[in-house]
């Protein structure tokens, strides 16, 4: 059943939850993979290959990418686990997130735990064969990982805490390739930062009601959901310049500004389309969009390295 929540958001109500058996055997895949929402993992992707491709314009060798595409897989799989693990009783308490599948018994915390370690261990093991800076830095994103489903219980700045974590990502990836970063590094990561942080507080819309009521804290519970959707406006806005400045940075051509220019239409289309009182609207910015962004990121930066 849905409702309407204050400043005229949609709320969805469920009466019951339905408890389910651990997963076994195989089925333990589909459920980690639910857990993870892995196919989620395009969204930053397309960054983290920017990251290793314009670290020397060039394509990396096959087996550096490879690595780079685990160490990533990884550390998205392990800050995934930790994050549910981490919450998993404040999920339960949420008719949106109950049947998760830690709430809902599909899995149990140990199980949980050990794909966590196993995560981090293809982590540790992937950045091991990468340039050396990478060997010992592995632990600063481990830490983000556990700070950020925290944050939210204390502050309203847990969605850029959410950015920056996963802007380390393209950061991560250059200096895996080089073993060094510049400014254009730094300005990539901060407009993934910018990005995520943005579609992140349209996300926390569904939760609005929910987090006001239980003490978790968010922009739209914070400053309502209508005042939230300027702070995505101008975290997007930001995400688009500074997309620019890793142009100039890098001496990018025409490939790769029309190329951004085609993004940051799909940001102003993505905006103008989310109502706090449409959760359909909400679900179709967060996964459509973002896809068609990533996708269309990857090819910029593909294009952009290709013409060189």
């Amino acid at each position: 059943m849905v409702g309407a929540g204050p400043d005229g958001v949609a709320s969805r109500v469920v009466s019951t939850s339905i408890t389910r058996s651990p997963a076994r055997g195989a089925a333990i895949v589909p459920a980690l993979l639910g857990l993870v929402r892995f196919a989620h993992t395009i969204f930053a992707l397309p960054f983290a290959l920017a990251g290793a491709l314009f670290a020397q314009m060039a394509w990396p060798t096959a087996g550096r990418l490879a690595w780079i595409g685990l160490a990533m897989v990884g550390a998205r799989s392990l800050a995934m686990a930790l994050n549910r693990l981490i919450d998993h009783r404040i999920d339960a308490r949420n008719p949106r997130t109950a049947g998760r599948e830690l709430p809902s018994g599909r899995l149990t915390t140990t199980q949980v735990g050990v794909f966590a370690a196993l995560s981090l261990a293809a982590l540790v093991a992937s950045t091991s064969q990468l340039a050396e800076p990478t060997r010992y830095l592995w632990p600063v994103p481990v830490a983000l990982f556990w700070i950020y489903p925290y944050v939210k219980r204390v502050s309203w700045t847990c969605h850029l805490v959410l950015g920056l974590t996963i802007g380390l990502a393209p950061v991560g990836a250059w200096l895996a390739v080089t073993g060094g970063v510049t400014w254009a590094t730094i300005a990539l990561g901060l407009a993934v930062a910018c990005w995520i942080a943005g579609f992140d507080v349209v996300y926390a819309l569904l939760d609005v009601d929910f987090d006001t009521a239980h003490g978790v804290h968010s922009i739209p519970a914070h400053f309502g959901p209508r005042r939230a959707l300027w702070f995505t406006r101008g975290f997007h806005c930001a995400a688009g310049l500074l997309l620019v400045a890793v142009g100039i940075g890098i001496e990018a051509g025409v490939a790769y500004f029309v190329g951004v220019g085609l993004c940051a239409a799909v940001l102003v289309v993505e905006n103008a389309i989310i109502r706090p009182d449409r959760p359909d609207r909400i679900n179709a910015a967060f996964s459509h969009a973002n896809i068609v962004l990533s996708v269309l990121f990857a090819a910029t930066v593909v294009a952009e390295v290709a013409l060189r």
